[in-house]
């Protein structure tokens, strides 16, 4: 019988927590507290939840969370002049643009404002050249946080196939690019991307990004893949058929907690890392 390991999300995201509170606390001796920025344009309930919840994850950890709530009516230069008063706020540390903004407002024009240095959720055409050409800060949050996962696991990527469906720039694109950094051979999905069953059994690694509940099933994958489901859709539910995948992976995300988690724990991470920097500053 073939060998599961369920990739634990909780179990990473407290490694990585735990290795936080120290430095935060010796933030904290030299002046300087960790400080979110959540940005949140509109009354979408999931997004309202998911602030909530880095909030609180921030508060468990004595990292600020600064949380900014503009309505639903909010222009994109308003939204812009909110991002560049953060900019210039020497206690904020990272800023986090909750996606999706309101239909009104150019989200890309809104997400190039933030500075680079406080980018901790790696939304910046800047930050994600750095990311793709290796020398990135900040990648994307999801995509390091299943690179984190892979770490923690103990899963080679050098010389494995990986196919990633989904190429969001946020999620699909930035985490193509950080496999192949990490030497594996990648083939990224899309909408139109032809025999996508057949691509996905070739798959020593895949990587579900596409956003639609259930879309992966367990018979388009070779008997040992592992898999990293990064969907989460309504009634917590990823994006591979979770069963029958289980079913012929050798290792496998649950949803929920299994990347969701993490990714959380790489925003406090960056905006850690980026208090870190500013103290450097003067030093």
């Amino acid at each position: 019988m073939l060998e599961k390991i369920i990739l634990d999300g909780n179990l990473v995201a407290n490694d990585i927590k735990e290795g936080l509170k120290e430095r935060v606390v010796q933030l904290k001796s030299q002046g300087i507290t960790p400080c979110l920025a959540t940005v949140l344009v509109g009354n979408d309930p999931s997004s309202a939840t998911y602030v909530k919840m880095k909030g609180n994850a921030c508060a468990r950890l004595g990292i600020d969370s600064r949380r900014i709530h503009l309505p639903e009516t909010t222009t994109t230069e308003e939204l812009i002049k909110t991002i560049n008063d953060l900019n210039d706020d020497e206690t904020v540390h990272g800023i986090l643009l909750q996606h999706p903004v309101p239909s009104q407002i150019d989200e890309r024009a809104a997400f190039e404002e933030i500075s680079l240095d406080k980018d901790v959720d790696g939304v910046t055409s800047w930050g994600y050249g750095q990311t793709a050409l290796g020398f990135g800060v900040y990648p994307s949050c999801t995509p390091a946080a299943i690179l984190k996962i892979m770490e923690y696991y103990n899963i080679e990527t050098k010389g494995k196939h990986a196919v990633v469906v989904g190429r969001s720039p946020i999620l699909g694109k930035p985490v193509s690019a950080l496999l192949l950094n990490k030497n594996a051979t990648v083939t990224t999905c899309h909408s139109y991307t032809e025999n996508l069953p057949k691509l996905v059994e070739q798959a020593d690694i895949v990587i579900a990004a596409v956003g639609k509940p259930s879309f992966i099933k367990g018979d388009w994958l070779k008997t040992g893949a592992i898999v990293l489901d990064a969907g989460y859709n309504p009634g917590n539910i990823g994006d591979v058929e979770y069963e029958s995948c289980f079913e012929k992976a050798s290792a496998i995300t649950p949803v929920p907690g299994g990347v969701g988690p993490v990714t959380i724990s790489m925003l406090l991470k960056h905006t850690v890392d980026s208090a870190e920097k500013k103290l450097a500053q003067f030093v």
